[in-house]
């Protein structure tokens, strides 16, 4: 033990006497004369003289360290950097994305540092190359227009979107969120008062995820209500679906899965379980509310989020395929299933909305005028004789590597498939 403990000792007496050297080492690696790392850069470079009476310059810089992050001589990476910008940056910076990270900035993710800030100087706090929230509309450009465009603007989101969101990662949050709903919202949001709780019918929505009904970044619709708004929400009705604001569970629902909703939706929803295929979402547990947001949405129909990611959520393997596809087929590109495939039920395979595949791909394409194959129910596929030749027959719906998505790379090497005595 003894033994042990003098051998670390030596060892700790070693490293105390080798690194100061290797550090030293490393500060004159390249035999620079006095102010040659960073004073004689300035001498050429002079537009930088310039731009170091920004109101806020990077440490490097003010400090003279060019050869902080440049190599004087050579370097693989452009402009002489010494790395990578994301390892560079990362050698002082290396907490800005917290350990375990929950979500993380794509930009930082991409080592992307430079996106928003400038490396030498900048007019803003933290060298940011824009003003609050300006920067992030440079990228988040769909979302920018829409917080301009509305009729009712949430002033956080106006003024700064560091205010909710961090610019780096969020540890504990989705969305680069500092904070969860509804802590969030309660930074700002009293709710003890008797018009808060008036307005939410004294359910205790202080504990709830206020995202269910509000869309943070702004809407046209008062309160701040997403667009499309569920008919009892927008009446204030809660208790058409929820137990009493009393209860020992006011969010509770009165019916399970989709027994609520028939209160309702009976004819609709009678039709569609009197289908002989039905979407398995819409009988399980959770039933309409696997698709459905029940209070308010930005999507039709109160979709939870856009149809392409709704479905996707369970058929990932069909959006990537489409993803990989060369040709890409409009309907399943633009996330329109629905086109062909009815989303509750249906007396056809798959869910189609027509019995026949002919006829639903005659909805966009007059393939009478474009093509002679015969197709149709008098024409037997020689691969099977239990089928029939169909627009799947040489085409895949949902996409393929090859064009047109055909199933084979050349259109010889699909007609011999059926044409065998043309093979070579």
């Amino acid at each position: 033990m003894k033994l042990h403990i003098t051998m670390s000792i030596l060892l700790l007496a070693a490293l105390s006497i080798f690194l100061p050297a290797r550090q030293g080492y490393a500060q004159q690696e390249f035999k620079l004369k006095a102010g040659a790392s960073g004073k004689i850069c300035l001498s050429c470079h002079d537009g930088l003289q310039e731009k170091m009476k920004k109101a806020f310059v990077h440490s490097p810089l003010a400090d003279g360290d060019c050869i902080g992050c440049h190599n004087p001589h050579t370097s693989s990476f452009d402009k002489l950097m010494s790395a990578s910008t994301d390892d560079i940056c990362y050698t002082c910076h290396d907490s800005v994305i917290p350990e375990n990270a929950r979500s993380v900035h794509k930009v930082v993710a991409d080592g992307a540092c430079t996106s928003c800030h400038d490396p030498h100087a900048a007019d803003n706090e933290a060298n940011l190359l824009k003003k609050g929230s300006e920067l992030c509309y440079e990228c988040h450009q769909t979302l920018a227009a829409k917080i301009q465009e509305n009729k009712y603007g949430h002033p956080p989101v106006r003024k700064n979107c560091v205010g909710c969101h961090d610019a780096h990662g969020s540890e504990k949050n989705v969305s680069l969120l500092n904070d969860g709903s509804p802590a969030l919202c309660l930074k700002c949001h009293a709710t003890d008062k008797s018009t808060f709780k008036k307005l939410h019918r004294n359910y205790p929505v202080q504990k709830a995820d206020c995202t269910s009904c509000h869309d943070p970044h702004g809407s046209n619709t008062a309160a701040m209500l997403y667009d499309n708004v569920h008919e009892p929400v927008a009446k204030r009705n809660c208790e058409r679906c929820h137990v009493a604001a009393s209860s020992s569970k006011p969010f509770s629902l009165k019916a399970s899965g989709n027994e609520t909703c028939l209160a309702c939706h009976y004819e609709m929803m009678t039709g569609v379980l009197n289908k002989t295929h039905i979407h398995w979402p819409v009988v399980d547990k959770k039933g309409c509310m696997n698709c459905h947001t029940p209070h308010a949405s930005a999507e039709k129909k109160l979709m939870k989020e856009p149809m392409i990611t709704v479905c996707g959520s369970c058929h990932a393997d069909t959006v990537a395929r489409q993803e990989r596809a060369t040709t890409k087929h409009p309907p399943v590109a633009e996330g329109e299933c629905s086109q062909c495939h009815s989303p509750h039920s249906s007396n056809n395979q798959f869910i189609m909305k027509k019995d026949s595949l002919i006829e639903t791909c005659a909805e966009c394409h007059e393939w009478q005028t474009h093509t002679t194959h015969p197709i149709g129910e008098e024409y037997v596929d020689p691969r099977n004789k239990n089928i029939t030749v169909q627009c799947a027959s040489c085409h895949r719906t949902h996409g393929t590597e090859h064009k047109h998505f055909i199933y084979y790379a050349t259109t010889n090497e699909l007609c011999v498939q059926c044409h065998v005595r043309f093979r070579r």
